[in-house]
């Protein structure tokens, strides 16, 4: 008898329909179109015959999506995404998640913020995404050092003034490491999902349910300023020379998110990547993506 239900437990796996996969795209991309994310779902279905793929529009339209990307308080979009993928029948069994750029640490909050009112989030898998924030405006490698400092300090002076943080999506992750306490105190989106201010208890737990926590950084990024932050680093406190480690950071020895615990535990996937940001070639997310993670 228990070799027949043995077998019965292996028939059930084999036969059973892939495991959905939910997508959120960056800053100034939109959900749908064929060169985009549009495309990227068409590779998934390709590669997992049967597989169904959401890849998200924030809004009624792709022009909303494209603007919401902009204007549309991180938030509202975390709740929105929330409320869409409870009512989403296909994800009745549980799904893994893939963020690019800042639609990483937008799903990083789903995770967070209402994991527990999901069916299971399997794995997280975030490309170039800014878990730390930004502190730098892009391309800044091609600029005078004196204006690259000149734009950031102008950026820096407006950026937590409770009308910049409610009406432009980049300054809610914007983070200033020469003025952390201000950083902490009024940044809207960043300071709240990373438990920088309060222990959110609810956020740690949802955080390591996941299987695997999945960060790639793209060594060569010339739009993330620090590119550090797509594994979680960042500028050590104080200064905006210095980067560090997540490991080396108070939030990971402090396990304020839970972090160190998923680390220990084997969860913290870290892989980079030589290019620049979002680029990666089929066969090289074919391999170390799609195979350990998505099938």
């Amino acid at each position: 008898m228990k070799y027949f239900l043995a077998l019965l437990f292996v028939l059930k796996n084999v036969l059973a329909d892939p495991t959905p996969i939910v997508l959120w795209h960056g800053m100034g991309d939109t959900c749908c179109m064929s060169f985009s994310l549009g495309g990227f779902k068409t590779f998934l279905e390709g590669q997992i015959p049967g597989v169904y793929v959401l890849s998200l529009r924030i809004g009624n339209s792709t022009v909303e999506d494209y603007e919401n990307g902009y204007f549309m308080h991180p938030n509202q979009q975390v709740e929105y995404v929330c409320d869409k993928l409870s009512k989403e029948p296909k994800l009745q069994n549980g799904f893994n998640v893939i963020g690019f750029s800042q639609g990483s640490q937008f799903l990083r909050a789903v995770v967070q913020r209402c994991g527990h009112n999901l069916a299971p989030i399997k794995n997280l898998i975030t490309l170039g995404g800014q878990h730390q924030g930004v502190y730098g405006i892009p391309h800044c490698f091609a600029l005078q050092h004196e204006t690259c400092d000149y734009i950031r300090k102008l950026l820096n002076f407006a950026a937590y003034y409770s009308w910049v943080q409610e009406s432009l999506v980049q300054a809610t992750y914007w983070h200033d490491p020469l003025d952390n306490d201000k950083y902490i105190k009024n940044s809207q989106f960043l300071a709240d999902i990373n438990n920088e201010l309060t222990i959110n208890k609810t956020y740690i737990d949802n955080l390591n349910k996941l299987e695997h926590f999945v960060m790639v950084k793209f060594n060569n990024d010339s739009i993330v300023q620090p590119r550090e932050t797509e594994w979680f680093g960042f500028y050590e406190v104080g200064q905006a020379k210095k980067l560090v480690t997540l490991q080396e950071t108070d939030l990971y020895k402090q396990d304020r998110l839970g972090l160190k615990k998923m680390d220990e535990a084997g969860k913290l996937v870290f892989l980079s990547q030589p290019g620049d940001h979002l680029k990666f070639s089929q066969e090289w997310f074919i391999d170390n993506i799609l195979k350990p993670y998505l099938v």
